[in-house]
């Protein structure tokens, strides 16, 4: 059930940290716990009745020991696939789920041709199509499925070597040339890919508008929270991240301590 536990974000990986970054500039004073299933990553690459058990399993874990007061999907993968079931299994606690932002993209367009960049996983579900036949039926939507991005995120958010030759490959699809007119927004459909947006700006063919849902996101969690949000300061413990893996890495709690985060 709900509790009065902190904002819990939830990811496979590091890539959840732009959504939470997000919402620690609009919610200052909410206690927040990430939690990282990065024993399952990378996730896109699991069988997809494998990997809801695993995450609804997690979750029933994760609710009944932190009781948080909304929880954050902050993974597209995760949401579209797992979302339904736990939002039934869980109706009093508020979820703000991380969908393709395919709407805000067909919105915004000017040529009609956009790229949907993500994970294989999430460029197979039906609920990504089902957004584009609602939103952008007027528009060309090429879906482009990668199955090493979220990997290469992880090394350069840690610091190590991600050449531009590792990366061209893997967003070179997204870029389409039709009846004179070129792609102009790429959605980046995975919460660890607006880690490498200026990376790929700088290597991209032409300039296009890379779209990170990640301040929407966090906008919608205020709205979920309304009056419930924390508007002052009160005595609470460090916020924390939790890895599925148990890790105690130096260089990750490094990592976490510039989000504001304690390793437990």
């Amino acid at each position: 059930m709900q509790g009065s536990g902190p904002v819990l974000f939830f990811d496979s990986g590091l890539g959840g940290l732009t959504v939470l970054r997000e919402a620690r500039y609009l919610l200052p004073y909410e206690p927040l716990l990430y939690v990282a299933d990065d024993a399952a990553f990378p996730i896109g690459r699991w069988p997809e009745a494998e990997l809801k058990e695993r995450i609804v399993s997690l979750f029933d874990d994760l609710i009944a020991e932190h009781g948080p007061k909304s929880v954050v999907i902050a993974c597209n993968t995760a949401f579209t696939l797992a979302g339904d079931a736990l939002r039934e299994r869980h109706p009093d606690v508020p979820f703000v789920g991380t969908v393709p932002a395919i709407k805000p993209a067909a919105e915004r367009t000017s040529s009609g041709l956009i790229s949907v960049l993500a994970t294989p996983g999430t460029v197979r579900r039906t609920y990504t199509r089902s957004l584009i036949e609602s939103f952008a039926s007027q528009c060309h939507v090429r879906l482009v499925g990668s199955d090493k991005l979220a990997e290469l995120a992880e090394k350069h958010l840690r610091g190590d070597t991600v050449s531009d030759a590792d990366l061209l490959p893997e967003i070179s699809d997204c870029f389409l040339e039709q009846d004179g007119k070129r792609t102009d927004i790429v959605v980046l459909a995975c919460t660890h890919y607006p880690f490498l947006a200026n990376r790929f700006r700088r290597i991209a063919p032409w300039p296009v508008d890379w779209l990170d849902p990640a301040e929407a996101i966090a906008r919608q969690l205020v709205r979920v929270l309304g009056e419930g949000a924390a508007s002052e300061p009160s005595r609470h413990l460090p916020d924390r991240a939790i890895f599925t893996s148990g890790t105690k890495d130096a260089g990750v709690s490094r990592l976490l301590a510039g989000f504001g985060l304690v390793l437990d």
